[in-house]
C-alpha cells in the first residue's frame, strides 16, 4: 500500500479553490436579484406609464351651463317624467334644442353650442329627471364640455381651446367621469364607456367558464384515473399538449367556421365568443388538472380503497378535492389568458361598432381587449386617455383573477 497525502484544508490552493465557490455562488445571486429587479423595473414602468396616461380619463371637464326653463317652456308634465316614457317625453319635447340655445346665449362670443359635448343634453335630461321643479326656473347645470376643450383644460390642447378655456375661467370645473363607467362605445370621446365591453367580457367569460372547466377537468380524470395506457391515449395526451401551443387566432378561425358558417349562430355575440375561447383554454386546463391529480399520493388513493371505497368514490371523495387547488389555480390562469385575447374574437365578428351594454349571450357585443384595439386606432385626441383608461380597467381585472387563484390555492391547499 502506498501512503495517501493528508489533506491540508488549510492549503493555498484549497482556500483558492473555496473562494472562487464562494464568488460564483454571489456573481448566482446577483444575476438572480438583478434579473427580478429589471422584471419589477419593466412592470413599474408600464404601471406608472398607464396610471399618468389613463388617469385623466376617468375624469371630465364641465361647463356651468344656465339655462331658463320658463323660458323654454317645454310641454312636458310631471307625470310623463315619473314614468318609463320620461327620457322620451323630454327629448320629444326639444330638450336638445334648448341645451344649444341656453350655450348659444351664455357662450355667443365663445362658439355657443360648439362648446358642449354631444352628450351635455343628456346631462341636463337626468337632471331634470331627478328634479322635475326645474322646469318651472331657471338653473345652472354643469354639463360636459366638447373634446377640444376637455383637452385643453387637462393641459393637452390647441392654442385656440387653451384661449376659450381661459376666457371661461371659474365657469369650468373637472370631475369624476361616471359614463365612462356606465356607458358603452361612441363616436364622441367625452361620451364612451367601458361598461359594455365590461359586460360583454364577464357574459364572455361566463360561457367559457361553464363550458370549459367541467369538460376539462373530467377530461383530466378520465385520461389520468380511468383510461389505459395505450397509443390512442398516447395521441391524445400529445395532441392536448400541441393544442395548448397552437396561435389563439387559429382557434378564431375554428370558431368562424364551426359556429358561424355551420352552426349559424348569432355573429358577434359572448355564446360564439365563449364558445371559441372555451376551445382555446380547455388543453389548458386538461394540462393543469393532470397535474394536480398526478401530484397526490398513491397512499389516498389505497387507503380510500383499502376501508372499502368504491373507485368512484376514492376519485370524487378523495383525490378530486385534494387536487381542487392546483385544478383551480390552472383554471383561472387559462381564464386570464383568455380574458386578454383578442385575435380570436375578432375573426368571430367581435370588433363591431357596439353602443349600448349586451342584456343576453345572443346579444352583440363585444370586450375589453377589442374595445382597447377599436379605441386605439382612432383618430381623435380624446380616445388616447380613454384608451389608457380601458387598460388600467383590464389589469385590475387581471390582477383580480389572478389574485383569486392565489386565495383559492391558499384555502384549498392541504399540506402532507
Amino acid at each position: 500500500m502506498t501512503d495517501r497525502a493528508p489533506t491540508d484544508w488549510r492549503t493555498d490552493a484549497m482556500r483558492r479553490r473555496i473562494a472562487r465557490r464562494y464568488a460564483s455562488e454571489r456573481r448566482f445571486r446577483m444575476l438572480g436579484l438583478g434579473a427580478i429587479i429589471l422584471s419589477a423595473a419593466f412592470l413599474a414602468f408600464l404601471i406608472i406609464t398607464m396610471v399618468m396616461q389613463g388617469a385623466a380619463g376617468f375624469a371630465e371637464t364641465r361647463v356651468a351651463l344656465p339655462i331658463d326653463f320658463r323660458a323654454a317652456e317645454l310641454n312636458v308634465t310631471p307625470e310623463q317624467l315619473r314614468g318609463d316614457r320620461a327620457d322620451l317625453a323630454l327629448a320629444g319635447a326639444g330638450l336638445e334644442n334648448v341645451v344649444d340655445g341656453a350655450a348659444g346665449t351664455a357662450f355667443s362670443t365663445l362658439g355657443g353650442a360648439e362648446l358642449l359635448s354631444d352628450g351635455a343634453w343628456l346631462r341636463v335630461r337626468d337632471a331634470v329627471k331627478a328634479d322635475p321643479s326645474l322646469l318651472r326656473r331657471s338653473a345652472v347645470v354643469d354639463v360636459p364640455v366638447a373634446t377640444d376643450l376637455d383637452m385643453a383644460f387637462k393641459g393637452e390642447g390647441t392654442p385656440v381651446a387653451e384661449r376659450i378655456v381661459t376666457a371661461l375661467g371659474d365657469k369650468l370645473s373637472r370631475g369624476l367621469n361616471r359614463d365612462f363607467f356606465g356607458g358603452a362605445d361612441s363616436s364622441d370621446p367625452t361620451r364612451v364607456g367601458i361598461w359594455g365591453a365590461l359586460k360583454g367580457s364577464l357574459l364572455t367569460m361566463l360561457v367559457t367558464l361553464v363550458i370549459a372547466f367541467p369538460i376539462g377537468v373530467l377530461s383530466a380524470l378520465y385520461l389520468e384515473e380511468y383510461a389505459p395506457r395505450n397509443r390512442w391515449t398516447d395521441l391524445i395526451e400529445v395532441s392536448i399538449n400541441n393544442l395548448a401551443a397552437v396561435p389563439s387566432i387559429i382557434f378564431g378561425l375554428l370558431g368562424l367556421a364551426v359556429f358561424l358558417n355551420t352552426l349559424g349562430l348569432p355573429r358577434s355575440a359572448p355564446i360564439v365568443g365563449g364558445l371559441t375561447l372555451a376551445l382555446m383554454t380547455m388543453p389548458v386546463i386538461v394540462i393543469a388538472g393532470r397535474n394536480a391529480i398526478k401530484a397526490v399520493p398513491p397512499s389516498i388513493r389505497d387507503a380510500a380503497l383499502g376501508i372499502g371505497a368504491s373507485p368512484v368514490q376514492v376519485v370524487f371523495h378523495h383525490v378530486l378535492p385534494l387536487a381542487l387547488p392546483g385544478i383551480l389555480t390552472g383554471t383561472i390562469i387559462g381564464m386570464a389568458r383568455a380574458l386578454g385575447e383578442t385575435a380570436p374574437l375578432l375573426m368571430i365578428g367581435m370588433r363591431a361598432f357596439i353602443a349600448a351594454p349586451p342584456e343576453g349571450l345572443a346579444d352583440p357585443a363585444t370586450v375589453l381587449p377589442v374595445q382597447i384595439f377599436l379605441w386605439s386606432d382612432e383618430v381623435a385626441r380624446g380616445f388616447v386617455e380613454k384608451t389608457s383608461a380601458a387598460i388600467i380597467v383590464l389589469l385590475v381585472f387581471l390582477l383580480a383573477m389572478n389574485g383569486l387563484a392565489i386565495y383559492l390555492r391558499n384555502r384549498f391547499e392541504t399540506r402532507w
